[in-house]
């Protein structure tokens, strides 16, 4: 079986995987980091979303082994040394956590957003920039706070 090697939050790793091994498969299945959801396994739903080399993506869409030498961040690498990272606070704070299962994605989509789009974030820019994910709550509004806020507060640290 071939072997990938690569940075899983900070910390190198390597894995023997079949060629067909989803990277959420290898976080989820190999390393157990468990943070990161399978949804939908269609890539639709945005629960499985991982940051590779600093982008967003949708990790039930990536093979494993094509990320041989990538850096990839889950929402367990996200808080450092044991404090939330301010758009987790934010989800904590403006009640964006729902039942949670989407909850990992949807903060890594609103980290990403930020990186794209700057952090002064309105609510259409937000809304629209959350198509990918799908909330299975159906309420969008908290989350939508969430991530303006966690915005606002990563300007300021």
């Amino acid at each position: 079986m071939p072997t990938v090697s690569l940075t899983v939050n900070g910390r190198p790793v390597s894995a023997e995987v079949e060629g067909r091994t989803l990277l959420v498969q290898l976080l989820r299945e190999h390393l157990g980091l468990t943070g990161t959801h399978v949804g939908c396994d269609t890539s639709q739903c945005g629960c499985c979303t991982v940051h590779l080399n600093g982008k967003g993506v949708k990790s039930c869409a990536v093979l494993a082994l094509s990320c041989e030498g990538v850096t990839v961040t889950t929402i367990e690498g996200v808080a450092a040394e044991g404090r939330l990272h301010p758009m987790q606070q934010a989800f904590h704070e403006h009640h964006g956590l729902q039942c949670g299962f989407c909850t990992p994605g949807m903060i890594m989509s609103g980290l990403d957003m930020v990186r794209r789009k700057g952090n002064d974030l309105d609510e259409h820019t937000v809304r629209s920039q959350l198509e990918g994910n799908i909330c299975r709550c159906t309420g969008y509004h908290n989350i939508v706070r969430a991530i303006q806020a966690g915005a606002r507060a990563m300007k300021r640290a």
